[in-house]
């Protein structure tokens, strides 16, 4: 009885963990972009301009911008890893982060310009967009200087931040469209630093610490610049 007992905490504890791997991975900070502008452009397409367009020209921002703050800082990072630049794929340590984290805002600064300067018609009619992805470089080069002596959380750094930009707008503009994805990422946000706790990878304040980043850049941004 009492090694059934203790065959069923350890698959327990094995599923928990493999729980918070997954959603540690479907949760990357990386994905955190395409997650806001997907329920910005899809929902609220009036507040940044777009409304005009058809859906399928908003599908098609939202893959430029996927590829763009995903797709090209994922192969950089993992150039990285294969050329041991940087031990792991995951960042756990202080050492491996350094690098990628401000390559990583150099691109979305790039990114940043792109959409505010290069793409005129998109600056035009929608200059929210070069906006809110300049919010997010700066969250994310914040992240890189905390992590040359500390290990904040950068997903809760992320996901704070599609937090602040979802509430901003909800309330500056009066946007009741946006509660549903406001309270899901609320949720989300806590399932995601249960996991990073349960994996030990950061502890409660760099948890903490990374929410209120992540917020406090995100909500002043729209605030004071959207």
């Amino acid at each position: 009885m009492v090694a059934k007992r203790q065959s069923l905490n350890i698959l327990n504890s094995s599923l928990s963990t493999s729980l918070a791997r997954f959603l540690s991975i479907a949760c990357h900070p990386l994905l955190m972009p395409t997650f806001a502008f997907g329920i910005l452009l899809f929902r609220v397409p009036q507040v940044l301009g777009v409304d005009v367009f058809p859906a399928t020209l908003r599908l098609s921002l939202l893959v430029l911008i996927f590829v763009g703050t995903f797709g090209v800082p994922a192969l950089l990072i993992y150039y990285l890893y294969r050329s041991g630049y940087v031990q792991t794929l995951h960042l756990t340590t202080l050492a491996d982060r350094k690098l990628p984290f401000f390559l990583t805002a150099f691109i979305y600064a790039f990114l940043t310009v792109l959409f505010a300067y290069r793409m005129e018609l998109i600056s035009t009619i929608a200059p929210e967009i070069a906006v809110l992805l300049g919010s997010i470089t700066v969250s994310i080069l914040l992240v890189g200087i905390i992590s040359l002596y500390w290990q904040i959380s950068a997903h809760t750094v992320g996901l704070s931040g599609v937090i602040g930009i979802i509430a901003g707008i909800m309330l500056k503009f009066s946007q009741s469209e946006l509660f549903i994805p406001l309270l899901l990422s609320i949720l989300l946000t806590g399932f995601v630093g249960s996991a990073r706790l349960k994996l030990n990878v950061h502890t409660p304040a760099q948890i903490g610490a990374g929410f209120v980043l992540g917020l406090s850049v995100s909500l002043t941004v729209v605030f004071w610049l959207v």
